[in-house]
């Protein structure tokens, strides 16, 4: 399956989102609790996805899926936030992302987004 990447500021979310993808079939190749350590994953990686927290320290979700769209304007991003603001959304999507998840969040959800950005 496919190569994901997980970037949540809170622990337990990543660990949350990762069993999610793993009985999914798919592999969580690198976790960051940060947007700035996200980037530099993805340069690293190269992630067919990439599931991201909007807000969290150093560059939040938004400016983090700005800087990757500049360094690979294919790549893949869902937003995943508490914060299901209709502004936070078109932010994010205007941003690069292709789906928005809002927390709390039940499991289809996540396989839902995830398959349908990898076109699955």
């Amino acid at each position: 399956m496919a190569k994901i990447l997980i970037c949540d500021d809170a622990e337990f979310m990543r660990l949350m989102i990762r069993d999610i993808l793993e009985k999914e079939g798919h592999e969580v190749v690198g976790e960051a609790d940060n947007g700035n350590t996200v980037v530099e994953l993805y340069k690293q990686l190269s992630p067919d996805l990439v599931v991201m927290d909007i807000t969290m320290p150093g560059d939040n979700g938004i400016k983090a899926c700005e800087k990757i769209m500049d360094f690979d304007k294919d790549a893949r991003l869902v937003i995943c936030s508490a914060m299901g603001q209709k502004a936070m959304v078109v932010d994010a999507i205007k941003a690069g992302a292709r789906d928005f998840i809002t927390k709390p969040f039940k499991e289809p959800r996540i396989i839902q987004a995830v398959n349908r950005v990898l076109g699955l």
